[in-house]
Order: structure tokens, then C-alpha cells, then sequence
């Protein structure tokens, strides 16, 4: 082949990625973020991950305790991924100077007094098999927590790892995109159950899909959504012709501008058939467990990633220009504001724009739940329920 061949078939066509598209309209949101699965760190191991465009450094002591910390020892900055636990500490692979579980420096590579100058530690948690770490434009502590949930199923959960462009508001933001189930994933219809609730840094949705199969026929999913800031999402769903019930969790993770690292964990049970006894009710349902697991966590793999085209490509639409049969996305979009800076606050950086630094105009309320009141997550803290959010005692409304 032509040299001339070669190169006019390597011309760039098709969709730019977002991430070399423009500058993205949305910066870092605050709030906890998903770096890793629980299985991925067992005792001494050490791993890097990109969190806002810095690595972050995770390990775990002996004890099981977990440690996050940002990557360079503050000695002369060598790169901590690539240090190793011993006993207790992390030591770091340049001059050997070990550092203890709470990030003091205790003793050197040479037998010498160790600096005053401990590691700069993050806030993590391990909940529901995920690692999370905490980050805060302003540098707060956390003032809100992911809970712990209902597990489900006699069999380990599945996960995997994904990684893309796009905005991490943009995947929670799609629980209440109704509209896009039916015209992307194929429902018959979709519609939520009743108005969603905002409550500090979680909400709640409750949706009704309706779908048809070939032998089953047409059938309805229940499918109960609670989201947790903007790095969090559970959804449970039920499926009563099946007897069949899915907890998937959804983490989104922005790991740079406009990139983003996207987990998926799945647990399933299938109902004990009430026609048989006790023990063989439950043979059943954990057989069924067992033999559909795999491909029933394929199915909803392939169902998330219908969006992986879209968000690897699309941009963030400020105001968006709504419609009815949307879904109540406006709404959303005005409880999602209070997890980034104010337009004051922002600095010079990869996520700001002009647009962004403007005040910030919500979508256009469109949908019938566009009214539906809202507490921000940066206002004064008020009881919450499920959760120890910083829920606001102002109610705006959209």
C-alpha cells in the first residue's frame, strides 16, 4: 500500500470527544468519590488513582484499615504509589523515610531524628464495597456520609471499571432523565412514581419502566433510586414477573476535565417460589442466583454503557433548552449547584469557563416536577433522613 493510502486513511472523522472538544462547563464537584472496590486493596497494597486531576494514593495496614493520601513524600517529593507497607507504615521508596497510620514521619533511612513533616492525609470511607475518598474545593472535612445499605443475594456482588469522557453530573443527572429510557434503552415508557425528594446531599426518585418481551410479554420494573452527592447512586430494582430484584451502584468519578472514571457493582436475588417448602424455596432462588448471575450483570452492563456514546461526546447544555416528557431535570440541576463553588470561589483552572463564572442560570422548567422544593447541601445543617447530609433549612424553589 501507498504511503499517500496510509496516512488519507488515518484522517480524523466522527465525533470529537468531549474531552478534546472544549473546555468543560463544569467544574470539580465536591463531595465523595469512588476511587476503588473493596477487593482491589487488600492488606499492603498500594494504589494510585486519579481523582480531579491530581493521584491519589490509597493503602491498606495489616489491621485492614484503609489510608488516603496524597502522592508526593514531602521529603523531596518522590511519588508514594510507588511505596510499599511495612507493618504499620508506608515507606517511601527514595530515601526510606516510613510514615505512620496516622501520617507522621517515624524514623529515616538512616537511623536519623525523623522530620516533622507528616503525609497530607484525604477523608475515606469503605461502604457498600467501594473505597471513597473526600474532596472539597474549599477544603472543608466531610459533612455528610455515604450509608451503608441492604445487601442482597447469597453470592458475592459483580463490578467492573470504565473509563470515558464526560460530566459526573451528567450520569446521576440521568435517574431523572426520563425520557431518555425509552428513547435510548428501549423501555416501553418510564415515569417516576412520585415527585422526587431532595434532602441535603441525597435524593430520591421512585420510577415505573414498562417493557415487553418476547416471552414474557409486557411486564413493569420498580426501580428505587437514592442518590448520594454527585459521585453516588443505588438503585434497587424490582421486577415482580421475575420475582427477580437488582441492586446496582453506580460511581461516577471525575478524574480529570471532562474524563471520567465510571464503577458499576450488581447484587441479585431471585424470590423463593411460594409453592414449595423452605429449604427447596431456597435451592431454588440460589440456584437461579448462581447459573443467571453472570449474565443478568451482563445485561445491565450493556444497558449503562447505551449512555457511554452519548456522554463521551456530548456537551453540558447551560441552560438546557427543556421539553415536556423530559423528566424533571430541572429540579435536579439546581440541587446539583450546591456541590460546587460559587461562581466567587472559582479559580483559573482546566474546569472553569466564562460561562461557568456567570451566575448560575438553572434549565428552563419544563417538566411537571420543575417546582419541586430543594435543599443544598452548602446551607446550614437541618435533620436528614438516611443519611448524615448538611441539608439546608431554605426550600428554593425552581
Amino acid at each position: 500500500m501507498g504511503l499517500w493510502r496510509a496516512r488519507a486513511r488515518g484522517i480524523t472523522e466522527g465525533p470529537t470527544p468531549a474531552d478534546r472538544a472544549g473546555r468543560p462547563a463544569l467544574p470539580y464537584p465536591s463531595g465523595w468519590s469512588a476511587l476503588a472496590f473493596s477487593d482491589e486493596l487488600p492488606a499492603r497494597k498500594v494504589l494510585t488513582r486519579p481523582l480531579a486531576g491530581e493521584d491519589v494514593v490509597l493503602y491498606r495496614l495489616p489491621t485492614g484499615a484503609l489510608r488516603a493520601v496524597r502522592p508526593y513524600c514531602p521529603h523531596l517529593g518522590a511519588h508514594l504509589g510507588l511505596a510499599e507497607v511495612e507493618g504499620e507504615d508506608l515507606v517511601c521508596p527514595f530515601h526510606l523515610f516510613a510514615f505512620g497510620p496516622d501520617g507522621t514521619c517515624v524514623r529515616t533511612g538512616y537511623g536519623t531524628a525523623p522530620p516533622r513533616s507528616p503525609l497530607d492525609t484525604l477523608p475515606v470511607c469503605e461502604v457498600n464495597g467501594a473505597v471513597f475518598v473526600w474532596r472539597h474545593h474549599d477544603g472543608r472535612a466531610p459533612d455528610w456520609t455515604i450509608p451503608a445499605w441492604h445487601v442482597i443475594g447469597g453470592r458475592p456482588a459483580r463490578h467492573t471499571t470504565w473509563e470515558l469522557c464526560g460530566q459526573v453530573q451528567e450520569v446521576i443527572e440521568n435517574s431523572v432523565d426520563v425520557g431518555h429510557f425509552a428513547t435510548l434503552h428501549g423501555w416501553k415508557k418510564a415515569e417516576t412514581g412520585k415527585p422526587v425528594v431532595y434532602d441535603g446531599a441525597r435524593f430520591h426518585v421512585s420510577l415505573v419502566a414498562h417493557e415487553s418481551a418476547p416471552l414474557l410479554g409486557d411486564f413493569t420494573v420498580e426501580v428505587e433510586v437514592d442518590g448520594y452527592g454527585l459521585g453516588c447512586l443505588h438503585a434497587d430494582a424490582y421486577t415482580p414477573r421475575l420475582g427477580l430484584r437488582m441492586c446496582t451502584t453506580v460511581m461516577p468519578t471525575a478524574i480529570g476535565p471532562h474524563r471520567m472514571q465510571f464503577r458499576q457493582l450488581n447484587r441479585l436475588e431471585f424470590a423463593e417460589p411460594g409453592f414449595l417448602p423452605g429449604p427447596a424455596a431456597r435451592l431454588v432462588s440460589r440456584t437461579a442466583e448462581r447459573l443467571l448471575g453472570r449474565a443478568v450483570f451482563r445485561a445491565s452492563c450493556e444497558f449503562t454503557a447505551a449512555d457511554f456514546p452519548v456522554w463521551n461526546h456530548k456537551q453540558y447544555r447551560k441552560p438546557p433548552r427543556l421539553a415536556h416528557g423530559d423528566g424533571p431535570i430541572g429540579a435536579f440541576r439546581q440541587w446539583a449547584r450546591g456541590f460546587y463553588p460559587a461562581p466567587a470561589e472559582r479559580e483559573e483552572g482546566p474546569g472553569r469557563t466564562a460561562e461557568a463564572d456567570r451566575h448560575r442560570t438553572p434549565g428552563a422548567p419544563a417538566s411537571p416536577h420543575a417546582h419541586e422544593a430543594v435543599r443544598h447541601p452548602r446551607q446550614a445543617p437541618a435533620p436528614a433522613r438516611h443519611t448524615h447530609a448538611n441539608p439546608g433549612s431554605r426550600k428554593d424553589t425552581f
